[in-house]
Parts: structure tokens; C-alpha cells; sequence
């Protein structure tokens, strides 16, 4: 059920690239962005704060006073929620689409496996490099496809690394803080309040006249509570017993998605190459799905 959280996550964050080429016009990835986060995180805090999933638990006891460590690392999660829309949208508006993806999406495994291996003393199992490296490369094929050679500037591979390293410590650190007996929710909730403030304050630098509309409205709110406050609750609860480095691969699910729904919703056509690349990332997730079974090892959170 872990592995299927994850994948779940990675569907609904697949919808964000469709979402916005059906919805109003005169919006700008930044605005979108910036609303997504506000609107997502805003509702994740609210749901942490209703529920009162506020406490850590310790041998079934909440604990009233959290530790100053747990609080920064819900911060740093919060702080990378916010950081990876700008990154990421920047990385694809210098070099393009397709190579902003790859770059991004395809460092991100990578990077959650060396963080994870530096602070556990612990590799990744063979099983996740292999499904890696088949879904990675699927992900270089689905996205270069039906692109003719693309610019790569160093600011657009720079911005698309830090989009990527900003999920994987995203992914590292909620991972810790689920180990270190804290609630999915609680984990979640902080995070996406952290986000939501930093979001907000980007706001009042954006033309929100999109909003007022109705396909504007519709589209902030399935962004902002299906392919965010769900998808990232969705992804937090599935790493309770998924190791990041496997949610991270597992999140490449999102461009097969995002791939598919234009072929079948916006009436886009696959070069070959795409074609091969679509199998390729689904083979990759499948041999991880099925390797990311077995039970994994909980290391201490200190205090």
C-alpha cells in the first residue's frame, strides 16, 4: 500500500502540465506556481490543525513540546516544497522543456539515494539502481523524443539540479522525521504551512487576474488540493515504509502520466523514441514496485 501512496502522488503531480494547458489564459508558470503552493500547503496546515496531528508519538504518548531538530527539518521540507515550483519552471523556461525535465526529474533518484547512503552508511540495493537507471533513461527518451537538439545553458542545468536536490531533501528529510515517530500528517502540515507562507509572499509580485475567472478558479483549486494537499499527503504516508531513494524513482511516474494524459487529453502524438521511453520508465517502476516490498530499517532521529 506504501508503493501504491507513492505512485499515487506521482499521478496527481503528473496532472499539473495538463491542468494548466486547459485552463485560462495570460497566466505564467511563476503565478501558477506560487498559487499552487499557497492554496496546497495552506490546506495541508488546516488538515494537520483539524485533525490535532500536532504531537509526536512515544510508546503510544504525545509529546508536548517538539525538539528544535524535528522543527527544522519540517522547516527545510517546507522550504524545499516552495523552492522546487521556481526551480523547476526556471530550468525549463532557459533549456526547454524537455531538458528541464530530464535534468531535474532524473538528478532527483540519484541525489535522494547519495543524501540517504551519506547519513545511513547504507547504499541503495541493486534492484534500486538498475529500475533507476531504466526508469531514468526512459524519462531522457519520453522527453527527447520529439525534440530536436535543445540548448543546455548552465543557469537553465543549474536551476533544474536545484529543482531536483530540492525534492530529494524534501524526500530525505520528511523520511527521517516519519522514522523518528512523528504522524504523516503532523509532517505534512508543518511543511506545507512553511511553503504556503513563502508562497504568499510571492503573491502580491504576480497577475493573479486569471483567478477571477472560472476555469482560473477551478484550475488553482485541483492544483492546489488534488495535485498538492493530496498528492504531497499521499506521498508523505507512503514513505512511512518506502525508502526516499525508491519514492523518488517512483515519483517518475509523474512525466509517464503527464505523457500519457497529453496523448490522450490534449491529442499530442509520440515520436518513436517517446514511445520507447514510456515502456522503458514503466518497466523501470515496475521491477522498483516490485523490489521496494521488502521490509525496510528505521534509523533514529536524535534529538
Amino acid at each position: 500500500m506504501s508503493v501504491l501512496a507513492v505512485l499515487a502522488a506521482a499521478v496527481l503531480f503528473g496532472t499539473t502540465g495538463t491542468t494548466q494547458a486547459l485552463g485560462p489564459d495570460g497566466t505564467t508558470p511563476l503565478a501558477v506556481g506560487a498559487v499552487r503552493v499557497a492554496v496546497g500547503g495552506l490546506a495541508l496546515a488546516a488538515l494537520a490543525a483539524i485533525a490535532g496531528a500536532g504531537a509526536r508519538r512515544t510508546g503510544g504518548v504525545r509529546s508536548p513540546r517538539p525538539e528544535a531538530r524535528p522543527l527544522l527539518l519540517m522547516a527545510i521540507a517546507g522550504v524545499c516544497l516552495f523552492a522546487y515550483q521556481p526551480l523547476f519552471f526556471l530550468g525549463a523556461s532557459v533549456n526547454g522543456v524537455a531538458v528541464g525535465t530530464v535534468i531535474a526529474l532524473g538528478s532527483s533518484p540519484v541525489l535522494a539515494g547519495a543524501i540517504e547512503g551519506a547519513l545511513t552508511r547504507r547504499l541503495p540495493g541493486r534492484t534500486w539502481v538498475v529500475a533507476t537507471l531504466i526508469a531514468t533513461g526512459g524519462v531522457a527518451l519520453l522527453a527527447l523524443g520529439g525534440q530536436e537538439g535543445a540548448a543546455t545553458a548552465p543557469l537553465g542545468v543549474a536551476a533544474s539540479v536545484g529543482a531536483g536536490a530540492s525534492f530529494a531533501v524534501f524526500a530525505v528529510a520528511q523520511r527521517r522525521l516519519l522514522d523518528g515517530g512523528w504522524q504523516p500528517l503532523t509532517v505534512m502540515g508543518v511543511a506545507g504551512g512553511v511553503a504556503a507562507v513563502l508562497a504568499a509572499a510571492l503573491l502580491p509580485f504576480q497577475d493573479l487576474a486569471w483567478l477571477a475567472r472560472p476555469d482560473g478558479a477551478a484550475m488553482a483549486l485541483w492544483l492546489g488540493l488534488g495535485a498538492t494537499t493530496l498528492a504531497y499527503a499521499s506521498f508523505t504516508w507512503g514513505l512511512r515504509r518506502v525508502p526516499a531513494p525508491t519514492a523518488a524513482t517512483l515519483t517518475l511516474a509523474e512525466p509517464l502520466t503527464a505523457a500519457l494524459l497529453g496523448v490522450i487529453v490534449l491529442g499530442e502524438r509520440l515520436a518513436p523514441l517517446g514511445i520507447a521511453g514510456l515502456a522503458a520508465l514503466a518497466i523501470g517502476l515496475v521491477l522498483l514496485a516490485r523490489g521496494a516490498r521488502r521490509p525496510i530499517r528505521p534509523y533514529a532521529l536524535e534529538a
